[in-house]
């Protein structure tokens, strides 16, 4: 399952991530989402989890709960949408 983590203190890494949420179970990826230009933080992650009940756990248990003074938002993803840039440009 893929989880969305945001209101993230900027200072929080995807290694930050991966402590966080192996608390729950396995974690296979995670990742904080950065500015393809300053490489800064967005304030955003994403984490990835096999096991769906460990997902769901670690979800309930981490969403609106203190991490570095900041109280992150935590659910499951969902799919990116497509955007068509060409449309909104004319």
């Amino acid at each position: 399952m893929d989880i969305y983590v945001g209101n993230l203190p900027y200072s929080v890494t995807g290694e930050d991530l991966r402590d966080l949420f192996s608390k729950f179970g396995e974690v296979a990826d995670a990742k904080v989402i950065s500015d393809k230009y300053s490489g800064k933080s967005k304030g955003f992650g994403f984490v990835q989890m096999n096991d769906n009940s460990n997902a769901e756990q670690a979800i309930e248990s981490l969403n609106d709960s203190d991490l570095q003074g900041r109280n992150i938002k935590v659910n499951q993803a969902r799919p990116k949408e497509n955007t068509d840039r060409s449309r909104r440009e004319r």
